[in-house]
């Protein structure tokens, strides 16, 4: 309704989330892919003085760039820019890091692909797919399609630990991060 608001009042209508394309991202930002870092390569509305300078800013752990007008992950800018083509469906970062936006470190995922590659939240005392029992014994735990499955009880975390590391390889394949 608002764009044919906007196309009858004789104004054109804001640019919308999926209008940004390979092209205008170019001729608006230069993306280094050894580095993972944008700089602004043309002044826009939203930022007429950072011609040259890195783009983006960090917002809920990855680097968030506003581009006409709309906020966008910078790694999925990144593979934008170097493939042409908006990604498919996640974008995972393989060695876990959000900012490393390097194009070698990111590839395709499913979501449950790519939540198997996270890493264990900061603050946490046991390791990732282990928790501790009320009984004193550690109890490894992994979730592959969906499902939970109980990889047993153990007296120390460590031993909990190597067993969530085992299913881990063998469920997730390459997306398997046990730390």
């Amino acid at each position: 309704m608002q764009v044919i608001r906007e196309l009858e009042q004789g104004g054109s209508p804001k640019p919308s989330r999926d209008d940004l394309n390979q092209h205008r991202l170019q001729e608006v930002l230069e993306y280094f892919p050894d580095s993972g870092l944008f700089v602004w390569r043309a002044p826009t509305k939203f930022h007429p003085r950072m011609l040259h300078k890195t783009a983006g800013g960090i917002s809920s752990g990855y680097v968030m760039i506003r581009v006409d007008g709309h906020k966008y992950k910078a790694h999925r800018l990144a593979w934008l820019y170097v493939n042409g083509e908006w990604p498919p469906s996640d974008v995972d970062h393989i060695n876990g890091c959000p900012l490393d936006n390097r194009i070698c470190n990111l590839r395709l995922a499913t979501n449950a692909q790519n939540q198997a590659n996270k890493t264990r939240a900061l603050g946490k005392d046991l390791p990732k797919g282990v928790r501790k029992l009320p009984s004193g014994l550690f109890q490894s735990r992994i979730c592959a399609d969906g499902v939970a499955i109980s990889l047993g009880s153990y007296r120390g975390q460590e031993e909990a630990a190597l067993a969530y590391a085992y299913a881990a390889r063998h469920h997730y394949k390459q997306f398997s991060r046990s730390a």
